[in-house]
């Protein structure tokens, strides 16, 4: 994952003592011939990259310091004296390597297993249900959900379940016609399928391929890049959906995980086969990712955040400004990891 780091310090001279797999006691590792350590340590969740002279290496202040302290070989191999372009692409590095992880993971399953493209066809519009009220019929096609295309019958619970707004909007063919209809769906306590409880949004449909026919196919690197790239779009602006609705109150914070639930699901779904167990793993890539660009400082986003104001003001943001920043992010951090193992924990019914 940090290899982009990697190959953007390599290409703008950066030292780098440290790239690590992992985190605390090294448990092996090696030298290469630019004095980079490279080692692998106890704790397997994630990992950092360690820059020569690191200090405060994303926004430091104290240049003068630095001119001081190294010489003038070694000055043209720290991270904080070089320009702010580079500073900040190598920063971002951290982040695009999670989502360029994503792509290759579901461009792969693409490839080499495949892709659904079934059309979705209702079959079935249950008794009283939303869908029902709504206006829906038996042999209806679904075209698009909240102006989101349905390329496969599996985009339709997807769709529903990620959407936040009180109605679901359905663009449906019925004979000749398209329709818009707007749905209210129910929520109801369930499971995912998983054995895990969950809040559920349902409409009360059933679906069938339409004229009976399962089409599956594998796509060439193009069209495989394509979807992929389009897969990390969605799960991006859906997450980020979510997160405002947990911020304006009207979405359910009870399904936000931490580490404790992803292990648990992770294990879950290894269980099913290789396929679906990459697929969990890229959709954890997208939200470290996607978090890790959250303006907060200890983050790679809010590190960027400095590099803003950098910009605006001409000179970096004071050591005691910092530090008030970092202060804050910490707090922000702990409280969002106590929150989020607090919901595993109720999860597993410890609470």
């Amino acid at each position: 994952m940090n290899m982009v780091i990697i190959i953007l310090q390599k290409k703008y001279g950066v030292g780098v003592t440290d790239f690590s797999i992992g985190f605390g006691k090294e448990l092996f590792g090696w030298n290469d011939r630019s004095g980079t350590r490279w080692k692998i340590c106890f704790l397997p969740l994630g990992g950092y990259v360690k820059f020569f002279g690191d200090r405060n290496v994303f926004s430091q202040s104290d240049h003068e310091e630095i001119l001081k302290k190294y010489n003038e070989e070694d000055q043209k191999k720290l991270f904080t004296l070089k320009p702010l372009y580079q500073r900040s692409l190598i920063v971002f590095g951290g982040p695009l390597a999670n989502f360029l992880l994503a792509i290759v993971i579901f461009a792969s399953i693409y490839m080499f297993v495949g892709k659904d493209f079934t059309p979705a066809v209702i079959n079935e519009v249950q008794k009283d249900s939303p869908a029902e009220n709504a206006g829906m019929m038996k042999n209806d096609i679904i075209l698009e959900i909240d102006d989101k295309k349905i390329k496969s019958i599996l985009d339709v619970s997807k769709f529903i379940s990620l959407s936040t707004s009180e109605f679901v909007d359905f663009k449906i063919l019925r004979s000749q016609d398209e329709l818009i209809l707007k749905v209210r769906p129910d929520l109801i306590d369930s499971d995912d399928g998983l054995g895990n409880k969950i809040k559920k949004r349902i409409v009360g449909i059933k679906l069938s391929p339409f004229n009976n026919e399962i089409k599956h196919k594998k796509l060439g690197p193009a069209k495989a890049i394509y979807y992929s790239i389009s897969e990390v779009y969605f799960v991006t602006t859906s997450t980020l959906k979510y997160m405002g609705s947990i911020i304006t109150g009207s979405g359910d914070s009870s399904q936000l995980g931490g580490p404790i639930r992803i292990a648990k699901i992770t294990g879950q779904v290894a269980e099913f086969g290789l396929v679906p167990f990459l697929s969990i793993m890229a959709y954890i890539s997208i939200s470290l990712g996607l978090i890790n660009l959250f303006p907060i400082p200890l983050l790679d986003g809010g590190h960027l955040m400095f590099y803003a104001f950098e910009k605006i003001l001409g000179r970096p943001l004071s050591q005691k400004t910092q530090e008030g920043f970092f202060r804050i992010g910490m707090f922000l951090l702990l409280f969002l990891m106590f929150f989020a193992t607090f919901n595993d924990l109720k999860d597993l019914g410890l609470f």
